[in-house]
């Protein structure tokens, strides 16, 4: 027996994967986050299996169904929204079922952040603008941030922030990032990323909450910020630059003449940007 976690993707039925899927089909059970997984991912459940919404049940009672059924012989599919790795309160439960001796295995999913970036037709990472990306929160009544985490100190970074459950708390984000972006810093808020009432509320740090506020978004919203929303004025990425060479693109002798060519290997990463 085997409790199988499964990232549902953020709510279009059709981006969980494959492997997910067809788990869900085999398992004769199947404990599902209710409030952001997709019915009709679950709906997919083998004839006769025991579906269970758990939003409204504590961590206790959603082990007692593991327990339950792996007493039972019969495999679980625990399916979360998203990617399991990122808030998904799955390690959690992985410890109580180790406790427990029961065998659990992870299947990935499509999380928010990459969905909404997909919707925007926009890449997180640009030349020479930003290289990285952060996936954080702010802490509001959920677990307090560790110490060093706060928005303020990763900020000063300046790349690309991805921030999780904390629309309710824009004001605080806004505060801390205006210092270190800019007041003119884009900002996209994605409403209920990859559902039919999805959203997008395009704005600066300087406007944004007010914009928020008019829609009335409270909840299931991803706050992007940085200069790779709508910039144009970057450099192209070495990766397909015609002077850039590799293994898979060696020189030849029209984009390297001898008189250029000094032999020397090319230690670069070939995927390099």
């Amino acid at each position: 027996m085997t409790v199988h976690f499964i990232g549902a993707g953020p709510g279009a039925p059709d981006l969980i994967t494959v492997r997910g899927l067809n788990l869900i089909r085999r398992c004769p059970v199947c404990l599902y986050a209710g409030s952001l997984v997709p019915r009709e991912v679950v709906a997919e459940a083998p004839p006769g299996a025991r579906v269970i919404d758990t939003a409204p049940l504590d961590l206790d009672a959603i082990i007692a169904e593991m327990a339950a059924a792996d007493a039972a012989g019969f495999d679980v599919a625990r399916v979360h929204s998203g990617d399991p790795s990122i808030y998904g309160a799955t390690g959690e439960q992985m410890r109580r079922l180790a406790a427990l001796g029961i065998a659990c295995d992870v299947t990935p999913g499509v999380p928010a952040f990459a969905a909404a970036a997909a919707a925007l037709a926009c890449e997180l990472t640009l030349p020479a603008v930003s290289q990285t990306v952060i996936l954080t929160r702010t802490a509001t009544r959920s677990s307090p941030m560790p110490e060093g985490e706060d928005l303020a100190s990763l900020a000063q970074s300046r790349a690309t922030l991805a921030i999780h459950l904390s629309v309710t708390n824009l004001a605080r984000v806004v505060r801390d990032l205006v210092p270190p972006y800019g007041a003119d810093c884009p900002v996209v808020v994605a409403y209920r990323v990859g559902w039919p009432d999805e959203a997008f509320i395009h704005g600066t740090l300087a406007d944004i909450r007010d914009k928020v506020k008019a829609a009335g978004f409270t909840r299931t919203a991803l706050i992007l910020v940085g200069r790779v929303l709508g910039a144009a004025a970057f450099p192209d990425s070495r990766l397909y630059a015609a002077d850039h060479h590799h293994v898979l693109r060696p020189r030849t002798p029209a984009s390297s003449p001898e008189s250029q060519d000094t032999g020397s290997p090319d230690r670069r990463n070939p995927l390099d940007p």
